[in-house]
């Protein structure tokens, strides 16, 4: 009997030694994949709306990163800048693919609220009028580009996102550089209809 017992625990406890083993899994090394900027976008949304139940998007625009290859219309953070008319506030908001220099964190993060009074340029948008992603405007932008692109075929592309008069809709610019202040040339692409609009240089 006594060693029935001891050959009972010996194999209890070569079970209980063995079942954390088998029941572990081995975690897939995350994958760190850029998004279009409608995906950033609704990422973002929800948090502005619990900020404020009337944040409405003003200005959406792509961030670079090195450790997360940009793709064709997408890029490894985006930010947003929201804001709510009834509380003449604003506040931005990011979403990134990692934990990068510049405040940037994993996942949808939110900075500091400012004042805000509407201005004559950048208006508030509403969110149907995204019908037009940025990878559907970086293809419509390429297709007017050739020349430009043959001539700088590794320069970097950001997208900018907003409403002003210039347009009668909302628009992208698909921007060859850094930013807009850098760049030399961009082109405009409807965001509602995803039209061609105009050459920049």
């Amino acid at each position: 009997m006594r060693f029935l017992f001891t050959a009972l625990a010996a194999v209890l406890l070569i079970g209980c030694s063995e079942s954390p083993k088998t029941a572990a899994k081995k975690k897939e090394p995350v994958k760190l994949e850029p998004v279009t900027g409608r995906q950033a976008f609704q990422q973002m949304y929800p948090a502005a709306r619990g900020w404020a139940p009337d944040a409405l998007p003003l200005q959406l625009k792509s961030l670079q990163l090195t450790e997360v290859k940009a793709e064709p219309g997408k890029a490894g953070a985006w930010q947003c800048i929201f804001v709510s008319p009834g509380r003449g506030k604003s506040k931005l908001y990011t979403w990134s693919a990692i934990e990068a220099e510049g405040n940037l964190h994993q996942g949808v993060f939110a900075g500091q609220e400012d004042s805000w009074t509407e201005a004559r340029q950048a208006k508030p948008f509403l969110i149907a009028a995204i019908k037009t992603d940025s990878d559907e405007a970086y293809e419509t932008a390429v297709k007017k580009s050739a020349e430009y692109m043959k001539k700088y075929p590794d320069k970097t592309i950001n997208f900018f996102l907003e409403q002003t008069p210039r347009y009668p809709n909302l628009a992208w610019r698909v921007i060859w550089g850094e930013s807009v202040g850098t760049s030399d040339y961009s082109i405009y692409i409807d965001a509602t209809t995803g039209t061609f609009l105009e050459r920049m240089r």
